[in-house]
């Protein structure tokens, strides 16, 4: 049973494991309101995921541990539980979806964990870690429905908390719904005037189809850029807690996420991953009554590829006005493209690259 008690054990267990990350003010991003920045992409492995990984394993029995451990995810949980397994000396095996980006599938090869990559999205390597589990009983870590995978993430909601006491409103991401679980639990009962707000992507929207279903609903397909939180189906577990105890729901456009990972970049000076950056989104296009409050963004991840990161600065530029592309038809004739250029120098703007044939 998920107790405040046990997010209270959680975060002494991992007072030496996981960082208590910086919560930073951040005045540029909102205008009506106080923003603060909770930094979970300046975490051990890159995002929140560490917490609720390494306090699961840690109470596993010695024969449980023997076992090894299995684990499915979109990227960041099977860091965590590689890093996990390998400060415990367990062995891990990691289940992840064929369009994981690169970089998190190596770095959870670095931390000694052995990989599966399975064709589809993170629900295809959920099923493929089940099937694996049963045929040779080793521990499965699941991403969020679990209790004490959600303590550990709820150790977050103590860190705010403790960092801005006066706190009127969390905005949270949401995938499978174990990290706003953990948050809205410990600061529901800590703080129960403090609004919990919830955040996924449109195209991943899950939570939201079943809170407005009323039971969990799962969808047909998931497509986003926020690949940490697309997720078909929320947890059993974490479907009632964020219907007990989550104020408000709400999604936001590849775009507007796309505009809050190019504002944080040059804002904040911070890199988040298109997860990460939801709760941001949120607070940016006021999709929550914030005027006047002090309000925390949590930041739960930053572990972008580079490559996705190059396209979605451009789709942010893009969606700023900032970046264009213009089509011109010529005659072949000496300074044609130069009277163009002037053109463009005269309305103050840059040329980036230029194609002919």
């Amino acid at each position: 049973m998920l107790t405040l008690d046990r997010i209270y054990n959680a975060s002494l267990l991992l007072k030496d494991i996981a960082r208590k990350t910086d919560l930073l003010s951040s005045a540029g991003l909102a205008a009506d309101f106080d923003l603060y920045l909770k930094a979970e992409n300046l975490q051990i492995t890159g995002s929140f995921k560490i917490r609720g990984a390494y306090y699961k394993i840690a109470q596993l029995s010695k024969e449980d541990k023997a076992k090894g451990v299995i684990a499915c995810s979109a990227g960041n949980h099977a860091q965590g539980v590689a890093l996990a397994a390998h400060k415990n000396n367990i062995k891990s095996t990691i289940f992840l979806p064929g369009n994981a980006p690169i970089s998190k599938v190596e770095a959870t090869r670095r931390y000694g964990a052995q990989i599966k990559l399975v064709d589809g999205v993170f629900d295809d390597a959920y099923d493929a870690a089940v099937k694996y589990q049963k045929e040779t009983g080793a521990i499965f870590i699941h991403p969020f429905d679990d209790e004490n995978i959600i303590a550990g993430q709820g150790t977050v909601g103590l860190e705010i908390l403790d960092q801005l006491p006066d706190v009127d409103a969390i905005i949270v991401p949401i995938g499978g719904g174990g990290l706003i679980s953990g948050i809205a639990y410990a600061v529901k009962n800590l703080k129960p005037n403090c609004k919990i707000y919830g955040v996924q992507a449109t195209g991943a929207a899950s939570m939201l189809k079943s809170i407005d279903y009323h039971k969990r609903s799962p969808l047909q397909s998931v497509s986003t850029i926020a690949d940490g939180i697309a997720i078909k189906y929320p947890g059993e577990m974490t479907y009632e807690l964020c219907t007990k105890y989550v104020d408000q729901f709400a999604s936001v456009s590849e775009d507007e996420i796309a505009m809050a990972i190019l504002s944080l970049m040059e804002k904040q000076k911070i890199v988040a991953e298109g997860a990460g950056a939801v709760s941001v989104a949120a607070a940016m296009f006021n999709k929550f009554p914030l005027k006047g409050k002090k309000v925390c963004a949590v930041i739960s991840g930053g572990n972008i590829d580079v490559n996705i990161l190059s396209r979605v600065l451009n789709r942010a530029l893009t969606a700023y006005g900032r970046l264009t592309n213009i089509t011109v038809e010529l005659l072949d004739k000496p300074g044609r493209l130069k009277d163009v250029l002037a053109i463009i120098a005269k309305k103050g703007a840059n040329v980036m690259e230029v194609e002919h044939n």
